[in-house]
């Protein structure tokens, strides 16, 4: 591994030839698809989405697909299309900014500890592993229950328990670099820990994080969607894939409808982001076989 600082005018180029690298794959041209189709209904879905999604009609209840209500009706008169594309949107607002929370805190913490080490990266590192023990969704319910289920919660909490894992690979990725000539020639020079992390370690340890974090989106997306339909995530009458699935699971017998169209949004939604992210991770030339979760 080398130097590999890079003039920010060469980003936007890097960019573009990852992109074109992932669509050149008929698996990471699909994910890619998948992924774009959906963040585009959920920037302008808004704006075209035919009903409010809170306006209940009890003389609507369950209605069958039809030409005015293209995915029915749910147990409370609302239109479920409206409802499907707008809980896309919250799911995907809320779990792309809480995996960026995770990338910045669990990637610059590991890359810190993998460089000073010593007893700060131990006690860290303990304090890590600790929290790993603990099975998220317990956490995350007490936090739910003490500070409430609005997305300014959900975001941060869910950032901070899917980052975890991000500090561990960020930390083994270090610890591949600071044995380069390098980094000894950065700290012969004086310079600060904090400028041999931005301008030595992770520019060479940026890739592998990246990956790791295109991984973690899809999990946290899974995981809000189970504090959703448990009752924990978004309260109602938010729009949301987990809720809708919660809310309708007990009439699946007699309106199908009412569930599919939210499984359907879910699991799509998640089989393109884990395409992306193996096609991502091929186009940077990183092996997520050789790597077990953490």
């Amino acid at each position: 591994m080398e130097n590999r600082k890079e003039n920010p005018k060469n980003i936007l180029s890097k960019v573009l030839e990852v992109l074109s690298t992932m669509a050149s794959k008929p698996s990471g041209l699909i994910g890619l698809s998948i992924l774009f189709f959906h963040i585009t209904l959920a920037i302008t879905s808004p704006w075209f989405v035919p009903y409010d999604y809170k306006a209940i009609d009890p003389t609507l209840m369950l209605q069958a697909p039809s030409s005015e209500y293209w995915f029915g009706t749910d147990s409370l008169g609302r239109d479920v299309f409206t409802r499907t594309l707008l809980g896309g949107r919250i799911a995907l607002t809320v779990t792309f900014f809480g995996s960026l929370i995770a990338l910045l805190w669990g990637g610059l913490l590991g890359i810190f500890c993998g460089l000073v080490g010593g007893k700060i990266d131990d006690i860290v590192m303990r304090i890590v592993d600790a929290f790993l023990s603990i099975p998220w969704i317990l956490a995350m319910l007490l936090i739910v229950s003490l500070l409430g289920t609005s997305i300014e919660v959900l975001i941060p909490a869910l950032g901070f328990f899917y980052g975890k894992g991000i500090v561990r690979v960020a930390r083994a990725a270090t610890h591949d670099v600071i044995a380069k000539d390098f980094i000894a020639s950065a700290k012969a020079r004086g310079h600060s820990n904090m400028s041999i992390i931005w301008n030595e370690i992770l520019p060479n340890v940026r890739d592998a994080i990246l990956v790791e974090g295109a991984m973690r989106w899809s999990w946290m997306l899974l995981g809000f969607s189970s504090l959703s339909f448990l009752g924990f995530g978004v309260s109602p009458p938010t729009p949301d894939w987990g809720l809708m699935i919660s809310n309708a699971r007990g009439l699946m017998s007699f309106a199908w409808w009412s569930v599919i169209s939210p499984i359907v949004g879910l699991s799509s939604l998640i089989i393109g982001i884990n395409l992306t992210a193996d096609a991502f991770a091929k186009a940077l030339g990183i092996d997520r076989s050789t790597k077990a979760p953490v």
